[in-house]
Parts: structure tokens; C-alpha cells; sequence
């Protein structure tokens, strides 16, 4: 007669363990919220509104009827038939008739009388069909929990908006401005989409340590590696409208917002991945656990690897172009400019996810192993008749 072996539901946290964990997670919870108030950039340490269009100027939107590429001029429809002038380069990237443009009234009194400019494509429908589908997915596959993940996301991306950019121009610390947002965007994020758990907290933690690396070691490279922020043409124009704002800080705060999103999603995995094993074995030991926990850890620092880099590249792409037609050697290349600020994100973000993994596995063995075993049903299972001829 056979037996069944029947593991029961996930080990639950004694409430030792999750006295424990609160300790050290409300710590963290307390800094964060006293860094939110202490940095609010009042409104008036808040960066003035640059004005893109002059008071008699105005933007409006309509579809293009013709395009008159000799003439470099857009047939619209505006109150009547009107042109519109384009850049050569707008008309070489594919501009057509039944497009819908944004445009810039100017004053037709002077010049040729031609009374608008294009300035750029309508991108409302596309993006917003990509935005629907996207969270329709997420919430068709992961139900509530893909809900709560896209509510914590939206959230975040408020706190960046409302807190993390203005800050940032204000001049306000970098480094505590990166470590404030990130450490709030945690907190959300992953309480709320996967619930107020021992488990949850145990990523938490795991993410928290992997982010103060991050931190300590972007400080560091962005001062040895001399990275200034002056490398583009966005970063040489914002000291003129925000004189306080620290570029190299605006480095240093993208390095450690820039992996975040890996960093929690192999925390939180990891975490899981003890949990599980937990249940299916219980009776292996804390060090077992760490061992077998980090046979999965492998697999995500091997693949996260690649996954960080050719983000970055494909980020990137663009420059390295740019930079490959020059007559310089793939040394040179990958440590000047621009291209260094990517190397020197990739780096840090892929040390610091590689560093949380053996730390989350480490606190999830201890904490999942504190509590008592699952039980296990012993019960004879119950005997299939045989079939015939068997």
C-alpha cells in the first residue's frame, strides 16, 4: 500500500520572527518618512516652469492634408487651408498625408506669411492602446496582485514627479534624495503587491542592504571616475534654468534609482524560493536552505547579468553609434562620456543586485526556519483499483 505525502500551506512566521522583523524594518520606515519631510522642496525652494511658447504663440493639433516636400511646407487644415513649415529632418523620418501633428502658431505678419511650424507627431493613441494592453495583461494574468503592482507603480512614478525632480533642481543631496525615493518606492511597491507577509518584509530587508551597496559604491564611482554629467545637450542646458542642481548629483541619484526594479524583483523571487522549499522539505536545515536557495540565486545572477547590460545598450544605442564611427579604440570608447556614465550604471546596479541575492536567501532561511515545520499528512492515500490487464 503506498503512502501520500501532503505538504501543507506555506510555514508561517511565529510571532517572535515577525516581532523581530518589525524591528528592523520600522527603522527603515521611520528614516524614510523623515527624509520625505525633511526634502519636500517647498514651493519656494521649487524650480519656476520654463515657458516653451511666448504669450502670443500657441499649440494646437490637427491632421496633415499634403506634404510639400520641396517646399519643406505641410498642407493642414486650420479654419481653412493653411501651411505649416517642417524640418527636412521630420519629412526624411516619414511624415505623411493623414498624420495627426502638433503645431506652433507664430506671427504670420512676418516672413513668407506662413502662420504655423510642426513640431512634432500626436502619440496620444498609440501610447495609450500600448498603456491599456500592457495593464489589461497584467491584470488579466495576475489578477488583483498585478493591480496592486500597477497601483504602487503609478504611485511611484508620483513620488518621482512630486518629490524626486523637483528635489533634484532644487539642489537638494543627491545621495539622500536617490536613498529616500527609492527606499519609499520600496515600501509601496512591494507591500502592496505582494501583501504584508514575513516574506515580503524578508525581500524588503534584502533590497534595503542591496541598496545602501548600490549607493556606496555609485558615491564612490562617480567621483573616481570623474563623472560629471556634462555629456549631453539636456545636461547642458538645465544649470541655466536651475542654477542650484548638482549634475554629477543627477548622476549619482539615476545610478541608484536606475537597477532598482531588478533589485526587487530577484529579492522578492528569492525569497519566495525559500519559502517553497521550506514547504516541500521541511525538515532541511537553515544552512541546506541557503544552499539550495542559492542554486536558484545562480541562476538569476547569470541571466539578471545579461539582462541589465543589454538594457542599458539598447538604451544607449544611439550614442554608441555615434561613438563606434569614430577612429578610437572599444577602450577608449566604453570609458568616455556618456558611454562611461552606462558602464558605470551597469556596473554598480548589476554589484549591488548580485550582493542582495546571498543576503535575501541568508535572511529568508533564518526567518522562514525560526517558526515550526509545515506539517506533513502521513495518511495512507487511498488505493487506485488497478485496471485491467495491469
Amino acid at each position: 500500500m503506498s503512502h501520500g505525502h501532503t505538504h501543507g500551506p506555506a510555514p508561517r512566521a511565529t510571532p517572535r520572527v515577525r516581532l523581530v522583523l518589525t524591528l528592523a524594518v520600522v527603522p527603515a520606515l521611520l528614516v524614510t518618512v523623515l527624509g520625505l519631510v525633511l526634502l519636500w522642496p517647498g514651493a519656494q525652494d521649487r524650480v519656476d516652469k520654463v515657458p516653451t511658447v511666448d504669450e502670443e504663440g500657441s499649440y494646437l493639433q490637427t491632421e496633415v492634408l499634403r506634404v510639400l516636400p520641396e517646399a519643406g511646407l505641410l498642407e493642414v487644415e486650420v479654419d481653412g487651408l493653411e501651411l505649416a513649415y517642417v524640418p527636412p529632418e521630420a519629412i526624411a523620418g516619414g511624415i505623411a498625408a493623414g498624420d495627426e501633428v502638433r503645431l506652433l502658431a507664430i506671427d504670420a505678419t512676418q516672413g513668407d506669411g506662413v502662420p504655423y511650424v510642426y513640431v512634432d507627431h500626436v502619440r496620444d493613441l498609440p501610447l495609450g492602446l500600448l498603456a491599456v494592453v500592457y495593464a489589461g495583461l497584467v491584470v488579466l494574468v495576475a489578477r488583483w496582485r498585478g493591480l496592486a503592482a500597477l497601483v504602487g507603480l503609478a504611485l511611484s512614478l508620483a513620488l518621482i514627479a512630486g518629490f524626486t525632480l523637483p528635489a533634484l533642481l532644487a539642489g537638494y543631496p543627491a545621495l539622500l534624495v536617490g536613498l529616500v525615493t527609492a527606499s519609499a518606492a520600496l515600501f509601496v511597491t512591494l507591500y502592496l503587491a505582494h501583501g504584508l507577509s514575513a516574506r515580503t518584509t524578508t525581500a524588503l530587508l534584502g533590497t534595503l542592504l542591496g541598496l545602501a551597496l548600490t549607493a556606496l559604491l555609485a558615491g564612490w564611482a562617480t567621483g573616481a571616475a570623474h563623472l560629471t554629467g556634462m555629456t549631453g545637450e539636456d545636461s547642458l542646458v538645465l544649470p541655466s534654468y536651475a542654477p542650484d542642481m548638482d549634475l554629477r548629483g543627477v548622476v549619482l541619484c539615476g545610478i541608484i534609482l536606475a537597477g532598482l526594479g531588478v533589485l526587487n524583483d530577484v529579492t522578492i523571487t528569492q525569497a519566495s524560493a525559500v519559502w517553497e522549499l521550506r514547504t516541500l522539505a521541511p525538515h532541511l536545515s537553515r544552512v541546506d536552505l541557503f544552499r539550495r536557495g542559492m542554486r536558484i540565486g545562480r541562476d538569476h545572477i547569470a541571466s539578471t547579468v545579461y539582462t541589465i547590460a543589454f538594457a542599458y545598450v539598447g538604451a544607449a544605442l544611439p550614442v554608441m553609434l555615434l561613438v563606434s564611427l569614430y577612429d578610437q579604440s572599444l577602450a577608449y570608447t566604453l570609458t568616455a562620456g556618456e558611454i562611461a556614465e552606462e558602464v558605470v550604471r551597469t556596473l554598480v546596479g548589476s554589484i549591488g543586485l548580485v550582493a542582495a541575492i546571498p543576503l535575501t536567501t541568508a535572511i529568508a532561511a533564518v526567518v522562514v526556519s525560526a517558526g515550526p515545520a509545515p506539517r506533513v499528512d502521513d495518511r495512507p492515500a487511498r488505493q487506485e483499483p488497478a485496471l485491467p490487464g495491469s
